[in-house]
């Protein structure tokens, strides 16, 4: 399935039925007077999040969306019908915004939260309503009120518990493959990956939690270059951010220059980012170069006060090690972000 994360959509919505003018005409009843009954109120266009959708590529191929308008009223004071509202799901962790003027309008985050987008107009009231003494037969209606109608921006934020960040052709594919069964490409030039990967990963220990692979960061990502600005998006939803470094390519003098650099990117495009939850993942230990400059890395690792692990995404070493420990931070920061506020005494 192609993913899409952002769509501009038009919705229309209903407009509201006319007022009827009419008047109660019956053999046995003298001066039956105005029974103009009012018009439905029109449909509104609300939008839905659903856990069935992940992308949102149906907007790419219709993007005007138009409720019911309301039935006019008619006599005997009878209302016009109110006209359906149109539903539209969306993927759960869509932000919704004014594409005119960029406000956010609703941040759907929750499976089933709905936002109202556009109202239908208010049906018109009949002529019964403006009967007075003095204004016994009137002869007009209101007419219904026009439906609101506007531009939406929809971008789509992935909701994953880890995102995995680092630099093209560093193994995340590889990682996402061995801690769970979703099955990303892999292939060993850069950019394998152009779009956000996810897998769920499941322990023995502790609940399942979902894993996502961010297509890789080049520096100057915050400015667009790479696939940058595309994605970074999608790592502010993670409750905890992997980087992951190949090992191979460390070098003995610079052990944490590649780490520098995606922090400095994080920070570009959101200095929140970097408050999160932070975990380094060694990739690649299997292989020689590796294996001369894991010394230095784990030095300047243990000297930052950095949480890492080291594994093989080829050989699954240290692979079992990374779930539990990710699982168990998971475990903790929802245990945290769940537990009632302690009430004073």
């Amino acid at each position: 399935m192609r993913f899409v994360d952002e769509a501009k959509i038009y919705v229309k919505a209903g407009d509201g039925g006319r007022g009827c003018v009419s008047f109660r005409r019956e053999k046995y009843v003298p001066r039956g007077g105005p029974d103009g009954g009012d018009g439905g109120r029109g449909g509104h266009v609300i939008l839905k999040a659903t856990i069935h959708l992940s992308t949102l590529l149906d907007f790419r191929y219709r993007r005007h969306f138009r409720a019911q308008r309301g039935q006019h009223g008619r006599g005997k004071r009878q209302a016009g019908k109110k006209g359906e509202d149109l539903i539209i799901p969306v993927p759960v962790g869509t932000v919704v915004r004014d594409a005119e003027t960029g406000e956010i309008l609703a941040d759907l985050v929750e499976d089933g939260q709905e936002i109202v987008v556009a109202r239908g107009g208010r049906g018109g009231r009949g002529n019964w309503h403006f009967a007075t003494p003095t204004r016994q037969a009137p002869r007009f209606a209101e007419p219904g009120e026009e439906g609101e109608e506007r531009w939406i921006q929809l971008e789509l934020k992935l909701l994953a518990d880890v995102g995995l960040v680092g630099e093209p052709n560093v193994g995340k594919s590889s990682l996402v493959k061995a801690l769970s069964s979703a099955c990303p490409k892999v292939a060993d030039y850069p950019f394998t990956t152009i779009t956000p990967q996810l897998g769920v990963v499941e322990t023995e220990d502790y609940l399942p939690f979902v894993i996502a692979e961010i297509p890789g960061l080049l520096e100057g990502a915050h400015k667009g270059i790479g696939l940058g600005l595309r994605f970074l998006r999608h790592i502010e939803r993670n409750m905890i951010i992997a980087f992951v470094l190949d090992a191979s390519k460390i070098l003995p003098e610079q052990p944490l220059a590649s780490l520098e650099k995606l922090k400095a990117e994080l920070e570009a495009y959101n200095p929140v980012l970097l408050e999160k939850e932070q975990v380094v993942i060694v990739n690649k230990i299997d292989l020689p170069e590796a294996k001369k400059v894991l010394p230095y890395l784990e030095k300047a690792l243990k000297k930052e006060g950095l949480t890492y692990c080291k594994v093989s995404a080829l050989t699954k070493e240290g692979v079992e090690d990374l779930k539990e420990s990710l699982a168990q931070k998971v475990h903790v920061i929802k245990k945290r972000i769940h537990e009632p506020a302690a009430t004073s005494l």
